[in-house]
C-alpha cells in the first residue's frame, strides 16, 4: 500500500493540472502572448504557497520523513542561470509544457507530448554531458 500513495498523489496532481487547464497548449501560448492572466495567477499562487511553506519549514525546524534535518542552501546567481532560464522558457513556449505537465499531457491523450518528453530526456543528458564545459 505504501507504494501506491505516491502513485495516487501523482494521479491526483495530474487531474488537477488537466482540470485547471495548466497543461493546455493554448493557455500556455496565451500566457506567452500576454493575452490572459490564467497561468500567471496559477504560477503566482504556487510561488506564494512555496514561500509560505519554506517559512514554515524554517520556523519549525521541520525534519524529513526519515528524521533528518532539512537544510535549505542558498543558490548563487550567475550567468548560467540566465542562459538556462532562457532555454527553459523557449522550450516551454515552443512545446507548451514544462517538465511536470508533460506526464499529464500524455495521460490526457496529447500524445505529441511524447516528443516533448523524449526531447526533455535528451536535453537532460546533453546538459549532464556538457556541464563541465558550461559557464559557472
Amino acid at each position: 500500500m505504501k507504494r501506491f500513495v505516491p502513485l495516487l498523489l501523482g494521479m491526483y496532481f495530474g487531474i488537477v493540472l488537466v482540470k485547471g487547464e495548466v497543461v493546455s497548449w493554448y493557455r500556455i501560448q496565451a500566457m506567452f502572448r500576454f493575452e490572459e492572466a490564467h497561468m500567471y495567477l496559477i504560477i503566482g499562487s504556487a510561488v506564494v504557497v512555496g514561500a509560505i511553506s519554506l517559512q514554515i519549514i524554517k520556523r519549525f525546524e521541520m525534519k524529513t520523513v526519515g528524521g533528518e534535518s532539512l537544510t535549505i542552501r542558498e543558490k548563487p546567481f550567475n550567468k548560467g542561470v540566465v542562459i538556462g532560464g532562457i532555454c527553459f522558457g523557449l522550450g516551454w513556449a515552443i512545446t507548451g509544457a514544462c517538465p511536470g505537465p508533460i506526464y499529464a499531457q500524455i495521460g490526457s491523450g496529447a500524445y505529441m507530448a511524447i516528443v516533448t518528453f523524449i526531447s526533455a530526456l535528451l536535453g537532460a543528458y546533453l546538459y549532464a554531458w556538457l556541464q563541465p564545459k558550461l559557464p559557472v
